[in-house]
């Protein structure tokens, strides 16, 4: 199999933050605006360069969302920077109303996301961002995996008409996918190929779902991991290749079940040709204090849990 290896560990924060500052010298109409974390959205140097540009709202993100709104009108591209839970929870009216029912050009940047924002504990980490976000009609929900990636994505969605929640997170980690990779908005990416089980992963577990791949293959498991990045809108036509041919999936995520990539892939095979299917995602709970491994860990979102989802569905074939 086809084996990954990683150039170095990096924030997948700072992708965004090394994008917005290109865009702030190709692009007269991008707009930033920050709920008091210039520092962990890595906003300094936008700031910096285009003082006239950069808007600092305090912490008042249900102000930002409705400036960001107005924004729009005047033909600007906003983009709001904040943790995922102060960017979806409080303030989804907002969202809901000013943005997505508007049908504004806002793009909802949300760092610190899923359990390994790490110690600031179960207040501040979000595991059901991604299912209040793809619910809204008309929101593209995108859920980044490393670096490189995350640069990407920032820099395609500006292009996209339309609002756009960018996922993605705080702690370092391998940067594998390559510097000039195309990013599609709504286009998975198969990672390996196999034969006896489809892993669908999204975000920080991409790297854990092809640590997991890797351990398989040892065992004698072929696994096809595929990265959705985008989990609104699906890539429907790739999902359904891969499972028709390997017949089980396992899906991954730092998300509750409740709601996220697992549960729309379930409704992909449920509505075309049902095979069995593992979850890999968080419980119905909240998270709590602890470094990130430890989190991982605990919560069962590493390669050592892919690895058991795989052995059990691979039964149920």
């Amino acid at each position: 199999m086809k084996k990954y290896t990683f150039t170095e560990k990096i924030d997948t924060r700072s992708g965004f933050g090394d994008a917005l500052t290109e865009l702030g010298k190709t692009n007269k109409n991008v707009v930033a605006l920050c709920a008091d974390l210039i520092g962990s959205l890595k906003m300094g140097d936008f700031k910096k360069q285009n003082p006239e540009r950069f808007f600092q709202i305090g912490i008042a993100e249900a102000n930002m969302m409705g400036i960001a709104a107005g924004m729009t009108i005047g033909g600007k591209i906003p983009f709001t920077g904040t943790f995922a839970n102060f960017s979806t929870a409080r303030v989804y009216d907002q969202i809901r109303q000013s943005i997505a029912y508007s049908d504004k050009n806002v793009k909802i940047c949300a760092s610190h996301s899923g359990l390994t924002l790490g110690e600031d504990g179960a207040t501040h980490q979000t595991l059901e961002d991604i299912g209040m976000m793809k619910m809204l009609p008309g929101m593209v929900v995108i859920n980044t995996c490393d670096y490189n990636q995350t640069k990407a994505a920032t820099l395609a969605i500006t292009d996209y008409v339309g609002p756009v929640y960018l996922r993605f997170g705080r702690p370092k980690v391998p940067n594998f996918t390559p510097e000039n990779q195309k990013f599609e908005i709504g286009k998975a990416i198969q990672l390996t190929e196999g034969k006896d089980v489809t892993i669908i992963a999204t975000g920080h577990l991409v790297w854990e779902a092809l640590q997991a791949a890797e351990k398989l293959h040892e065992q004698g498991v072929e696994a096809e991991v595929i990265n959705i990045h985008t989990i609104k809108p699906l890539d429907n036509e790739a999902i359904l290749k891969s499972v028709v041919k390997t017949g089980c999936v396992v899906t991954c995520e730092e998300h509750s079940y409740l709601g996220g990539l697992g549960e729309s892939v379930a409704r992909v095979l449920s509505e075309n040709t049902p095979f069995p299917q593992e979850f890999v995602a968080t419980q119905d709970t909240f998270g709590e204090s602890g470094t990130p491994e430890q989190l991982l860990e605990k919560y069962g979102l590493n390669d050592v849990a892919i690895v058991k989802a795989v052995q059990k569905v691979l039964t149920r074939k």
